[in-house]
């Protein structure tokens, strides 16, 4: 007979829960016609926290990826006019990445379609089943137990 693996059934329940996620949020991206990808949108929530326009190697390390899988991002969401390469001022070999208006109209709608997800996956949460679900989380992405809260 062999024992229940807890940690293990957690585990399984937290990449269903991630395919889940992601199953209900590129259905919403879908749903509004924006012809962004996750990823791309990701790169695009990425690209709004700067200040001033990132080179890619920025945009690779904050996104933990390869710099090839940025270029491949960018050239997507530059042909359909949503960002825009340009040239850094103080040093011609470097390329920066920016938003278009396009591309902020887009984070606009791509917003829009992360709250309507967010709605869909929660739903079946009560208010207070989603405050202790956010103070795990935050544990949980912290990697440090929270003090002082009840959960």
């Amino acid at each position: 007979m062999t024992t229940p693996d807890p940690d293990g059934l957690l585990a399984e329940q937290l990449l269903r829960l991630t395919r889940r996620v992601h199953r209900i949020q590129k259905h919403h991206l879908e749903q509004r016609g924006l012809g962004v990808t996750p990823a791309q949108s990701r790169l695009l929530r990425t690209l709004a926290h700067y200040d001033s326009p990132p080179r890619m190697a920025d945009l690779a390390e904050r996104l933990e990826v390869v710099p090839r899988a940025v270029t491949t991002l960018v050239d997507g969401l530059e042909a359909s006019g949503k960002v825009r390469r340009m040239p850094d001022p103080t040093n011609r070999r470097v390329i920066r990445i920016e938003l278009t208006d396009d591309g902020h109209k887009a984070l606009r709608e791509l917003h829009g379609a992360r709250r309507s997800a967010a709605e869909e996956i929660l739903a079946p949460l009560t208010g207070e089943q989603r405050e202790v679900l956010g103070g795990l989380l935050d544990t949980l992405v912290d990697g440090t137990p929270e003090r002082g809260r009840n959960c």
